[in-house]
């Protein structure tokens, strides 16, 4: 089975600026969960509302069935915010040696990222929900984003062959 590699944490910690770096590093397929939301998602996160797990729930199913699709093939990192660990037991659905990495950064870095990165359906005003929602995962790799994106991705990469 290929390998799958989950980049997760709150909008705006730099799971796909990560998640596209590693994947190129390691020649893999790189997808955004962002772009697997259903519109009614993205109209409801850019009208400044949160998403429930209703909402998640056919989008999480998706990104099952794609992991799933993936492990078959030649594998894939995938950007996602997994806040929940019901979430991250949705995705891991059908495969349960998932990669697991956690970009954990305090409020106020990640906030000054979201309100700097321009066009994203995702407002800085619903990072606190992002935060309330969020369940750390005792398990996987956990990475301070309190660094440059070089050495953010150096340490993802010496963490993954420790623990390989």
């Amino acid at each position: 089975m290929a390998r799958i590699i989950i980049i997760m944490g709150v909008s705006g910690c730099g799971k796909t600026t990560i998640g596209k770096l590693l994947s190129s590093k390691l020649g893999m397929q790189f997808f955004d969960a962002d772009d697997f939301h259903p519109k009614s998602n993205i109209n409801k996160l850019k009208r400044g509302m949160s998403l429930n797990d209703k909402d998640r729930k056919p989008w999480l199913d998706t990104l099952a069935m794609s992991i799933k699709k993936w492990s078959n093939s030649d594998g894939a990192v995938l950007a996602c915010s997994a806040l929940k660990e019901s979430y991250r037991e949705q995705l891991s659905k059908y495969r349960n040696d998932i990669e697991w990495i956690y970009l954990s950064g305090n409020y106020e870095v990640i906030k000054s990222r979201i309100d700097n990165r321009g066009e994203h359906f995702m407002k800085s005003k619903l990072l606190q929900s992002q935060f309330d929602t969020l369940e750390l995962p005792s398990y996987g790799i956990h990475i301070d984003i309190d660094q440059n994106k070089e050495k953010i991705l150096s340490e993802v990469i010496e963490k993954l062959k420790t623990n390989a």
